[in-house]
């Protein structure tokens, strides 16, 4: 079975999420905090969190920052519950390494075909030795990328890039992520060292690569792949 992980410190949200959840099928495992939540998810590793973003010991966003710091945790899919509507928090949410923002009050047939479209993205993604995104695909056995069956020339370090943006097209990841990532959150990268691979990344593209998808800036917190 599926392992979903819900923290809020709502206990009738928590019990009403799992309802819902362990009714399509789900085992689940609850925190009502944001310390708890961090200690499940490294001891139980689920397939799926969700976290409130105001809980006590820990919000949301700090747990989902301490997920995405983690090379044993960080390519588990995350969603952040909240009732904060506005486009920034939308934004805080995402760029802390949420994989999906839900507002509240949301309905639960909503919730959980978010759950599913996330599940099927990161699973076909992450757990498959190909990452696949519109016209672009990567090997990761044999550590090349292909468009219309031709091959992409492209750096050792670029191609690490292009797989993390890959894994989770859409979503913005910060500098700070992709240091983590890349160079193993070596002290002596900083964020001029990522824009310069990526305009390589983008140079590389430009040369070689004709097809729909962009490498895209998102002012203020990072980078994401997503269709023209």
């Amino acid at each position: 079975m599926t392992l979903a992980l819900i923290a809020d410190d709502e206990k009738n949200q928590l019990e009403l999420i799992s309802f819902h959840l362990e009714k399509n099928g789900f085992d689940v495992i609850k925190a009502e905090d944001g310390e708890i939540a961090f200690e499940l998810i490294s001891e139980r590793r689920p397939d799926i969190i969700i976290l409130d973003w105001m809980m006590p010991n820990g919000s949301g966003i700090s747990v989902c920052r301490r997920v995405r710091s983690s090379k044993e945790l960080r390519h588990l899919p995350i969603i952040i519950l909240s009732a904060r509507g506005e486009d920034i928090d939308t934004s805080h949410g995402l760029s802390s390494g949420a994989d999906d923002y839900i507002i509240k009050p949301f309905s639960p047939i909503e919730l959980m075909a978010r759950i599913k479209a996330l599940l099927r993205r990161t699973n076909t993604n992450i757990n498959s030795s190909m990452i696949e995104y519109d016209d672009l695909l990567i090997d990761t056995n044999k550590k090349n990328v292909k468009s219309a069956d031709k091959i992409i020339k492209i750096g050792k370090t670029e191609y690490k890039i292009l797989s993390m943006l890959m894994s989770r097209p859409e979503h913005v990841f910060s500098r700070e992520q992709i240091i983590d990532y890349v160079w193993d959150n070596n002290p002596n990268i900083d964020d001029r060292t990522v824009d310069v691979h990526v305009s390589r990344l983008r140079k590389t593209f430009k040369e070689n690569y004709h097809g729909n998808c962009k490498i895209e800036t998102v002012h203020g917190f990072g980078y994401c792949i997503r269709k023209d």
